[in-house]
């Protein structure tokens, strides 16, 4: 029988010399089982997986020119140029994430700048353009750009995350908590989701609400400095000093150290929380320790000067209550006449009873306080 077909030219081999040929072959019609066995001698698997690719690529190629309106011309080809624009603005974005990690905001600024002008539709831009912004402290401006890279991630929980964040510190806690609910139905087991819930609840005044939400993420993160203070300082506010000391004894020492998606941890805070539950456990001693160490890492803050001052006064040791009061009126005059004292009293004392306001703090010296005094206290006159 007469073969026919289309006539193609495949690159083979011949087994007998060892030598590649080229050599023009036709389709068998007959199927007979030799030219059968030719086939697939000559065919390797390798070969039809190479053809089939290149048959392929060239199929996408013509579906791709081919779906493009006549009407459109020029313009409609250029859409294909659209992903070398996003490759270029998340090139561009990566490097200014970086250089906002090292601190170096203008050229950070720039760079987010340089890829929103790249392509406008790139959600990791827009983000670093709202951190530049917020760092600068324009809030409307860094929120409205957060808000558009929430709607070009379709609804990315980190940047929702992010975004309540802004409300709460802006004081819109509603749109904060809608934030937060619906990251919260796309990823529940994010521990910083339930950070954010914790203290959008804290800001509505339900602290067991809060406290619920701060439990949930330490399960998620046991090692969660920013959530445990927050924890304590609720257990402080209930007067629950036990366990405001059993969570903080878990507590790293470097907590200073913070994420980027909770709020900043004041300096010192957690001494001062052991030191307020140890003076209300009637361990005065021990809060005197604390109070100084917490006055030590913040020293732009007055309330643990008003606290030495405070157990200074009670132990009789007025000399010293003046130097503590003396530093604390120099840091924050409002906070101290807030908590009672009558500062004109105190400080017209002779001269040299009072040491310099740049005196430094000895572990050793005797007892001092850390927050200001609790509104159950005596005033102290």
């Amino acid at each position: 029988m007469r073969e026919s077909g289309a006539t193609f030219v495949v690159r083979c081999r011949l087994f007998s010399s060892g030598i590649n040929l080229v050599k023009p072959l036709r389709f068998p019609t007959d199927w007979h089982p030799k030219r059968c066995d030719r086939w697939m001698r000559v065919l390797r698997s390798e070969a039809v997986v190479r053809w089939a690719k290149r048959t392929l690529r060239l199929g996408l190629l013509l579906t791709c020119f081919t779906s493009i309106p006549t009407s459109t011309g020029c313009r409609g080809i250029g859409r294909f140029g659209e992903s070398r624009q996003s490759i270029a603005a998340r090139r561009l974005s990566r490097q200014g994430t970086k250089a906002m990690r090292q601190g170096d905001w203008t050229v950070a600024e720039t760079l987010f700048t340089e890829a929103l002008d790249v392509s406008n539709v790139n959600d990791a831009a827009h983000r670093g353009m709202s951190e530049s912004l917020w760092q600068k402290g324009h809030r409307e401006e860094a929120i409205a750009h957060l808000e558009k890279a929430v709607q070009l991630s379709a609804g990315d929980p980190k940047h929702m995350q992010r975004l309540g964040r802004m409300y709460l510190e802006v004081g819109r806690v509603d749109e904060a908590a809608r934030q937060c609910q619906i990251a919260l139905d796309s990823d529940r087991e994010w521990a910083a989701l339930w950070a954010l819930w914790g203290d959008c609840q804290v800001a509505r005044n339900e602290k067991d609400e809060a406290l619920s939400a701060y439990h949930r993420a330490l399960s998620l993160q046991p090692d969660y400095p920013y959530v445990q203070l927050r924890t304590a300082e609720i257990y402080h506010q209930q007067k629950r000093y036990d366990r405001l000391l059993a969570t903080l004894d878990r507590l790293r020492d470097d907590t200073e150290l913070v994420g980027d998606v909770d709020e900043a941890i004041r300096p010192g805070a957690a001494d001062l929380l052991r030191g307020i539950a140890m003076r209300e456990l009637g361990r005065t001693e021990e809060s005197v320790q604390f109070f100084i160490a917490s006055a030590q890492k913040n020293p732009e803050d007055a309330t643990s000067r008003l606290q030495l001052a405070s157990i200074a006064v009670e132990t009789g040791q007025p000399e010293i209550a003046q130097t503590w009061l003396a530093q604390a009126m120099r840091l924050d005059p409002s906070a101290t006449r807030n908590a009672g004292w009558k500062v004109e009293t105190w400080l017209a004392t002779p001269p040299g009873m009072v040491q310099p306001g740049g005196m430094p703090i000895h572990p050793s010296q005797p007892p001092i306080i850390a927050a200001q005094p609790d509104a159950s206290r005596p005033q102290l006159q």
